[in-house]
This record gives structure tokens, C-alpha cells and sequence, in this order.
């Protein structure tokens, strides 16, 4: 019999001290937890280019992979938009593995053991999220950080879902969203002249000639290993790092942790753009006829170190009228709505009509499931869109010119007049992620993209999307390629022409 493995052994151990009273749970949401994130993988497989795959083959209900070395790996037929944990064993030569984690270290691949300690840790904690959530009935939540709490999966496709390396088990029941906490907030003075600011940086937040900035208190006690009083109470949203004050502003902290792929810090150079970007956001939203609202950065600051700085935003809440929600996309499956193909369509015409016209104007939106949110009516009806933290847009200077708009001062990494650049930005974000997580299928985001894209004028985008294979972020091989710098990309089957 098989030892458990490493990470979700010291889950174990350490829940049964600080919440004895979670430990069967987590030991029973395990194997769930491990076919979400074996299914991750095994769509990572089926359609990403891995340099370690020499072929891939249907055989009726199932795919098999031919390796390089000669072996062989079994799985379901991987439907690449298809969310949920459908799988649940993988076969290598024969050999079935239930756990991802395991079965990457047999592969033995260049850096698969570094990347299977991750999926370790993924499903672990992914176990401890679904041992502390919920249950929801179909009521809806009355906060806006009450919607993105509902989120326990983490990200739709990544198998690192829930990788929280450095985050105790103590850890993520504080500060986890899914979990929901009150996180207190430290408050760090730093001389006002040893500060970048952007913006407005509010006098609450000042202490005569000190700016106090917004410290998150796993930062302050692995990063800057400093006593650190919370004086801030704010609830963690879905991407941890962020939270929202009651009342207030959603504040980024600087997080220098690996969550999913990237270390969550904040660079000096978006602290120094981010004044610009929000003003070119609401630029950018005046031309969308009301259907689009780009939250604006209230101020930024930084003591020239990515490891502290602070953003704040307002809150997507202020774009919504009495009776009317704001839901990140991500969430709108955890909301009990009536959901039919007709809304579903509804929703996915309501996004490609915003972010075709924003491509077309010369913005390529990351409009994944987290930085998009719906405006739905009380009957949840899809009204118009939000979209939150510029901070990964790409933007080009020749299509701007072409519709008489200057292109402001932003980082060169964010410019390009590269149609396939902007065109995977965007596609891959939105229809290969955001709209793809809410169909939860081939078939459903077909049916979906269908209605909506016959109404749309055949600009060459459009044409791009109807025709041509789908990017997508190839999220397994950038995290089995440390070496490489930049995005690598995947290209899935279109979904107009899923069968």
C-alpha cells in the first residue's frame, strides 16, 4: 500500500493541531480534490506541446499518448474546455495512478520533480479548501467579496489551482478566501520622500510626513520579517492578495509567493504606470457605450521594492445600481442562476461584443474569469461588464492612431502591433478561459459562440476567432520550462467546429 504523499501528509498533521475537527473531512475530500487536479493535467497532456509527446491517438472513448522513450499514457478523451474532476485515473504502461503527483514523478520528464511537489501541494490544498467551504443554497451573497469567496476551485484549467507554496496550513485558513476571514491588514510607516506615488494616496493612510502602506500579514512575516499590527480589516478576494475594505477600496498588497504560476509582488514599474493606465482605462470605456465600467486606481504607492507596495482600487460594487450584482465571471457558476443556453449565449455575446470592440480600438483585454466581471439584473440577467487591473493589457499604438487616439506612456512590454499577440491575449483569456469555465464543455461554449458571433460584423478578429485553432496559455509547459522567459501558448481545437 502507497504512503500518502508528502504534502498531503503534512496537511494532515498540521490540520489535526490547529483544526482537529477538519481532519476526516479533508481525508475525505482528498480524492476528489486529486481528480480535479489530475483532470487539469491530463488536458495539459492531451493538447499542450510538450516536448516529451511524440504522438497522440484516439482510440474510441479514451486517448493515448506516445512518449518519446516508448511508453505509453491512457487516459479519457480531453475535451479541452471541459471543467470538473472527470478524471480520474491515468494509465502509464498499464499502470493506473489516481494521484497527479505521483504520476508526474514516474514520468521522470526534465523538472517533473519540482513540478510534481507542486501538484502535491495543489491538491492538498485544494482537500483543505473543499474540507472548510460551505454549503451555499441558492440565495446570493449581499458583499462583493461574499461572490468571490464562493470561488474554491481556484483557477478552471491550471493544475496548479491551489499551489500555495510557503502557506502553512494555519496560514491558509487565515487568509485563504474561500475560507472566509477578516484579515487585519498591517499598516507600514515609510517617509513620504522614500516613496514612488501615483495618484491620490488618502490621508488616512498618512502619518504626518509617512505614508502608511498596506502590508499583507503573511508578507510581513516571511518577506519583511517585521512586527506588523493589523489595523486594517479587509476580506481576501479570489486572488488572495487583494482584499476588500468594508466601505472602502480593494487593496493590492505586494505577496512575494508563487500562487499558480506567478510570484504575486508589485513591481515599481506598474506602481509608476498605473496612474496613466486608469486614466487611459476610463478613456477606453467612454467608447463602449455603457458596456463596459474599468475600475479606476484610486493611488499607488511603493518604497522602491516590489516586496511593499500597495494599490487601491475602487471597487467593481460601484458600477452596479440598487438591485443589480457584480459577479466575477469565475463565480457566476456558484450562483444558483437559472442558467440555459439562452443565458449562457447572452452572457458570451455581451463579451465578445466588449472585447472585439476594445481589439478593435486597439486594447487587447486579459479578460479571464477574475479580472472580468457581470452586471447582472435581480433576475440575473447579463446587463454589462467590469473589468478590473490593467496591469496585463496589451495595447496597439497603430490601431489606436487608426481610431485618432494617442497612445499613452505605458511599459514597452505592453505595446505591440502584432495582430496574433493581441489576438491570444484576448482569445485566450476570454473565450479559452472566462467563457469557457461558464459552458464548462466543447459542446455548451459551441452553442454559445455560435449565437453570438452571427451577429457580430466579420472584421479579420472575428474571422480569426471563427476559423483559426484557439490560444490558449500553455500553463503546464511554462512551469516544466523554467528556463524560458514569457508566455508559452497552446493551440485547442475551435470551439465553433467542436463536435
Amino acid at each position: 500500500m502507497h504512503r500518502p504523499p508528502v504534502a498531503e501528509a503534512e496537511v494532515a498533521d498540521e490540520l489535526a493541531s490547529v483544526r482537529p475537527d477538519l481532519v476526516a473531512r479533508f481525508a475525505a475530500e482528498l480524492p476528489g480534490a486529486r481528480a480535479a487536479v489530475l483532470s487539469r493535467l491530463w488536458r495539459a497532456f492531451a493538447h499542450e506541446p510538450m516536448p516529451w509527446i511524440a504522438d497522440r491517438e484516439p482510440a474510441g472513448e479514451e486517448l493515448v499518448l506516445r512518449l518519446r522513450d516508448s511508453r505509453r499514457l491512457t487516459g479519457p478523451a480531453a475535451d479541452p474546455y471541459r471543467t470538473g474532476p472527470y478524471v480520474r485515473v491515468v494509465r502509464l504502461d498499464g499502470v493506473a495512478y489516481d494521484d497527479p503527483a505521483r504520476l508526474m514523478t514516474e514520468l521522470g520528464v526534465p523538472h517533473a520533480a519540482g513540478f510534481a511537489a507542486e501538484l502535491g501541494h495543489s491538491a492538498a490544498s485544494l482537500a483543505l479548501s473543499y474540507a472548510g467551504r460551505e454549503d451555499h443554497p441558492d440565495e446570493w451573497p449581499r458583499s462583493d467579496w461574499a461572490w468571490e469567496q464562493r470561488v474554491v476551485d481556484g483557477h478552471p484549467y491550471h493544475p496548479n489551482c491551489r499551489s500555495r507554496p510557503g502557506f502553512s496550513v494555519a496560514e491558509q485558513l487565515a487568509y485563504g478566501p474561500e475560507h472566509g476571514p477578516v484579515v487585519g491588514l498591517g499598516l507600514v510607516p515609510v517617509p513620504a520622500t522614500g516613496c514612488l506615488v501615483t495618484g491620490a494616496w488618502p490621508q488616512e493612510l498618512r502619518d504626518g510626513s509617512r505614508l502608511l502602506l498596506p502590508v499583507h500579514p503573511w508578507q510581513a512575516a516571511h518577506v519583511l520579517r517585521r512586527p506588523c499590527e493589523g489595523r486594517l480589516a479587509a476580506h481576501p478576494l479570489m486572488s488572495l492578495r487583494t482584499l476588500a475594505v468594508p466601505g472602502g477600496p480593494h487593496v493590492k498588497t505586494a505577496l512575494s509567493a508563487r500562487l499558480t504560476s506567478s510570484v504575486r509582488d508589485i513591481s515599481v514599474a506598474s506602481v509608476a504606470a498605473s496612474a496613466t493606465l486608469s486614466s487611459f482605462g476610463e478613456e477606453l470605456a467612454a467608447r463602449m457605450d455603457g458596456l463596459l465600467h474599468v475600475t479606476r486606481t484610486l493611488g499607488a504607492a511603493t518604497a522602491h521594492s516590489p516586496d511593499l507596495a500597495a494599490v487601491l482600487r475602487e471597487s467593481p460594487r460601484d458600477h452596479a445600481a440598487a438591485g443589480e450584482h457584480v459577479v466575477p465571471v469565475a463565480a457566476l457558476a456558484t450562483t444558483g442562476l437559472p442558467r440555459s443556453p439562452r443565458w449562457t449565449a447572452a452572457l458570451a455575446r455581451l463579451a465578445l461584443v466588449v472585447g472585439l470592440r476594445a481589439l478593435e480600438l486597439g486594447v487587447a483585454l486579459e479578460a479571464h474569469g477574475q479580472n472580468l466581471l457581470a452586471v447582472l439584473s435581480a433576475t440575473g440577467e447579463p446587463l454589462r461588464l467590469v473589468y478590473r487591473d490593467l496591469a496585463d493589457i496589451r495595447v496597439s499604438p497603430a490601431r489606436l492612431a487608426r481610431h485618432g487616439v494617442r497612445t499613452p506612456e505605458l511599459p514597452s512590454r505592453m505595446l505591440t502591433d502584432d495582430p496574433d499577440a493581441l489576438r491570444r491575449k484576448l482569445f485566450g483569456s476570454l473565450v479559452g478561459g472566462a467563457l469557457a469555465s461558464v459552458a464548462g464543455s466543447g459542446a455548451a461554449l459551441r452553442d454559445a459562440l455560435g449565437a453570438a458571433v452571427r451577429e457580430l460584423p466579420r472584421t479579420p478578429d472575428v474571422v480569426a476567432l471563427c476559423e483559426a485553432p484557439l490560444p490558449v496559455k500553455a500553463l503546464t509547459l511554462m512551469r516544466t520550462s523554467p528556463g524560458g522567459s514569457g508566455d508559452q501558448w497552446a493551440r485547442l481545437p475551435n470551439p465553433l467546429h467542436w463536435k
